[in-house]
């Protein structure tokens, strides 16, 4: 590698745009494709085209609001729903009118209680679904702007020197070993330490993946701190693997292409709590 036609040291600010750029990439895709980021699109109604967005995530303390902005006074609606994980039948309530709005109000549920609702609108016997699925909504508690922010900061910033380590590791004259002890570092405390406080706080349990639950964002980052710490097994005293840490950085990779919170904490309604 030494030998190609690239001057890796004047060259490094490279590597940090392309390790950027990746970085916003995983942070848009897990934004736009996570389970709590809200259903939005347009359904035309009469001669009215109406825009509309439907929450997948909300604190507990109220029931969720679900809100459509129709000028049209003839158009009318209703919201079918039912707990998930439950033995209800689906049941109705009509949205009532306040001026061009048309608004209910979901079932308060306890902290980690989903709904799947959908919502119809009706014109001169016409009737326009908004979703061909319905959506799920799920409840949660308030957690602390001290606990979000560090959170998710720690746990991009271990993603973007995770994909600068896996670039560095390329170039036989780098130092990759010290940017994947920065990775294991920023990924035990973001991943670890505040992931832990953030599930507390908003489904009061510390740990929901392996082996306590099935929680893909607690596995996908057990996972990707495992194959980091096997990488740095492979590189200790001295010894040179940089395969491995390419493969730590990849697999990393693979888990942060996991839309965020699926297969999150959900409360059993079956059980009778």
């Amino acid at each position: 590698m030494a030998s190609m036609d690239f001057d890796w040291a004047r060259r490094k600010w490279l590597l940090w745009v392309i390790a950027v750029v990746m970085t916003l990439f995983s942070m848009v895709y897990q934004r736009r494709t996570g389970p709590t980021y809200p259903v939005s699109g347009q359904v035309v109604i009469g001669a009215e085209t109406v825009d509309f967005t439907l929450l997948r995530t909300y604190e507990i303390g109220s029931g969720a609001p679900v809100e459509i902005t129709v000028a049209d006074t003839a158009v009318q609606g209703t919201v079918i729903y039912r707990r998930l994980s439950s033995h209800d039948a689906w049941m109705e309530m009509p949205l009532y009118r306040q001026g061009a709005m048309l608004r209910a109000e979901l079932p308060e549920l306890p902290t980690a209680g989903k709904v799947a609702y959908r919502v119809q609108l009706k014109r001169d016997g016409a009737v326009v679904d908004l979703t061909e699925k319905p959506a799920v909504l799920r409840y949660k508690g308030a957690v602390p702007t001290w606990v979000i922010i560090p959170h998710v900061l720690l746990i991009f910033v271990a993603f973007l020197f995770a994909n600068r380590t896996g670039l560095e590791a390329f170039d036989a004259d780098g130092n990759a070993k010290k940017w994947m002890l920065w990775t294991i570092g920023v990924l035990a405390v973001g991943g670890f330490v505040f992931g832990p406080l953030m599930q507390q706080y908003a489904f009061g349990k510390l740990w929901t993946g392996f082996p306590f639950g099935h929680d893909l964002t607690d596995n996908k980052t057990l996972i990707a701190m495992l194959g980091w710490l096997f990488a740095w097994w492979k590189n200790r005293k001295g010894k040179e693997g940089r395969v491995w840490i390419l493969a730590a950085a990849i697999l990393m990779a693979a888990v942060y292409l996991i839309p965020h919170s699926m297969l999150g904490s959900e409360f059993d309604f079956t059980q009778g709590q």
